[in-house]
């Protein structure tokens, strides 16, 4: 298994173990048919495609935060390591 894959995982499945609890979490609170827009009006989406779009948005937060905490965690010897070789790495 080459790096980027293998860092793919690292940062993917627990954004979205995570996501899902945050899912659930916020739509046991929350009703999607009493959500409203930016501009005040009623959002005219299906409770289905609001719990769908939630659902990536809170994914790629929690991915975001996952790849920081990656990149925080690799050591000077690594980063200056590919740096050299290049973004293959």
């Amino acid at each position: 298994m080459n790096a980027l894959a293998r860092r793919l995982g690292i940062v993917a499945w627990p954004a979205f173990v995570v996501a899902g609890v945050i899912e659930m979490f916020v739509f046991a609170f929350v009703e999607p048919a009493s959500l409203h827009g930016l501009g005040g009006g009623e959002l005219e989406l299906s409770a289905t495609a609001v719990y769908s779009i939630a659902f990536f948005v809170f994914w790629a937060l929690v991915a975001a935060a996952c790849l920081a905490a990656l990149k925080l965690a690799c050591s000077a010897e690594e980063i200056n390591r590919a740096g050299r070789e290049g973004p293959a790495a």
